[in-house]
């Protein structure tokens, strides 16, 4: 049996990382002229933009989905949808719309958090870092900026 202790793995071979993915697009935000940067909705120039971006409309449709399903559902189905639920004796339509969609608004906004927080750590974004304003409050800066 062989002592592993001082051998270093980043000269170990069968140690598997991401490939540099974290380290490359950390570089590339660093890199990134935000402030300059085409702000374009449809066809983001940076990819923290473009990620960022597939994450909200990710969200949009399924809030969509979540606020205007149940209305469009009563709309096409108006028979079940009218129906009274037997345990709650509420209509299905008005049970899916007061209780469903704040609901499911409440849901979107714990994902888009642990998904934004995600999205920040893969390029390199700290929100940590705290400056004095003038008036002596800590405020950190939100777009992942420099301390001026």
């Amino acid at each position: 049996m062989t002592d592993n202790s001082s051998h270093d793995d980043a000269d170990d071979p069968t140690v598997e990382t991401d490939g540099g993915v974290a380290a490359s697009a950390a570089q590339k935000h660093n890199d990134t002229d935000y402030l300059g940067a085409e702000v374009n909705i449809l066809n983001p120039s940076t990819p923290y933009m473009r990620d960022h971006l597939r994450i909200v409309w990710s969200g949009f449709a399924v809030w969509v989905l979540a606020v205007w399903g149940p209305v469009t559902l009563t709309r096409l189905a108006p028979g079940p949808m009218t129906e009274t639920m037997p345990i709650l004796g509420f209509p299905l339509h008005y049970f899916l719309v007061a209780f469903g969609a704040p609901t499911s608004a409440l849901i979107l906004a714990f994902w888009y958090s642990r998904k934004r927080d995600a999205l920040d750590e893969k390029y390199g974004i700290d929100h940590a870092t705290t400056a004095k304003t003038g008036s002596g409050a800590e405020v950190a800066a939100a777009d992942g900026g420099s301390e001026e």
